[in-house]
């Protein structure tokens, strides 16, 4: 028996799909200045944002006028087909949204980016319905939706972004795109809500440090909010300093690189 053909023919089958697969191998995103790179060199994001999915904007499904918020939207649905039907849309809905047929679709029209809006409430519980005051209860739900968007944009070569679009307590006062509730301490008025945004950052970097394919962290959308004056700046649109963002941020950021 002739052995030596056959290993030879093993190893040139392993030697091309090493090549194959090296070829397809881009390496982290990294800040250049003001270029973004890879291993190969600059790279243009061409994105596209799955808006809708973690979280449901009303406006994005014409429900604005009825409900502000997904709290408020979510509220109408328990009162239209009860607690048990209710969490069974919910999950319906988190696993049809977005499937890899989605991704490759993506893919094949030249975009090779993805943005994730992720509700912090899929990956750990509110500061209020905590056991134990102070701790992080985590939640499977949405590391498991990300884990299977990454593993679609891994496939299709396509860098995937997280996006905090809703943190603990909403970071804006624009309530649709944080599901915002007045009625709470919003994050710039609970220390407890920093500390876990801060917590699930690192806790999202720990998962993620060795993926290549997460292209980057959106640590906060959108925060539109008046620090300096925040009665007759709603919006934040005359703020100038914005001391408290900053402050976060930075906190953000050292957690995600420790």
């Amino acid at each position: 028996m002739k052995l030596f053909p056959f290993i030879k023919s093993i190893l040139i089958l392993i030697i091309i799909i090493s090549i194959h697969v090296e070829g397809y191998s881009q390496g982290f995103l990294k800040a250049n200045g003001k270029r973004i790179e890879n291993d190969k060199g600059e790279i243009i994001l061409r994105g596209i944002g799955l808006g809708g999915w973690m979280l449901q904007e009303p406006y994005m499904l014409k429900l604005s006028g009825v409900v502000n918020t997904q709290s408020q939207f979510k509220t109408k649905v328990k009162e239209l087909i009860g607690e048990e039907r209710t969490i069974k849309f919910y999950n319906a809905w988190l696993a049809n949204h977005t499937s890899k047929a989605d991704v490759d679709s993506i893919a094949s029209w030249g975009f090779n980016s993805i943005r994730l809006p992720m509700h912090y409430n899929l990956y750990t519980l509110p500061v209020e319905l905590e056991p134990v005051e102070g701790q992080n209860t985590w939640l499977d739900k949405g590391f498991a939706l990300t884990d299977s968007l990454l593993k679609w944009c891994k496939i299709n070569h396509v860098y995937l972004i997280l996006d905090l679009h809703a943190a603990p307590g909403a970071q804006g006062t624009d309530a649709a795109i944080a599901d915002g509730d007045i009625t709470k301490p919003s994050l710039w008025e609970s220390e407890a809500n920093q500390m876990k945004t801060i917590a699930l950052w690192k806790k999202l970097a720990t998962r993620y440090a060795k993926e290549p394919w997460v292209g980057g962290y959106d640590l906060l959308n959108e925060t539109n909010w008046g620090f300096t004056d925040p009665k007759s700046d709603l919006h934040g649109t005359a703020e100038k300093l914005n001391a408290p963002l900053r402050k976060l941020l930075v906190e953000i950021t050292s957690a995600i690189r420790s």
